[in-house]
């Protein structure tokens, strides 16, 4: 299985297929470990300018809600490899 989750120590990646871009929570979060079926809780919640993505993680895929503003609102997908770490395409979590 591939790893969908860079875990750095004390924050946890992955790469939403949602918004394009990687999304980050602390250890404020559980995270049960498993780098290629990881389940995050609770939800995640990321909020920019014009732009909303809240989504579980759970066992590998990413349940989007449907408050998202993004096309993958309402559906759950498997989360993408992890390709690397791009600063300039992160935005960081939070929960709700």
């Amino acid at each position: 299985m591939s790893v969908v989750i860079h875990d750095s120590g004390d924050k946890h990646f992955f790469h939403c297929p949602g918004c394009g871009c990687a999304h980050g929570v602390d250890t404020g979060w559980s995270y049960n470990g498993d780098a290629a079926r990881p389940t995050i809780s609770p939800s995640v919640l990321v909020t920019t300018v014009g732009a909303r993505c809240h989504s579980f993680v759970r066992d590998g895929a990413i349940e989007f809600l449907s408050d998202c503003t993004h096309a993958l609102a309402g559906r759950t997908v498997p989360l993408p490899p992890w390709a690397g770490f791009d600063s300039d395409s992160y935005a960081p979590g939070g929960a709700s």
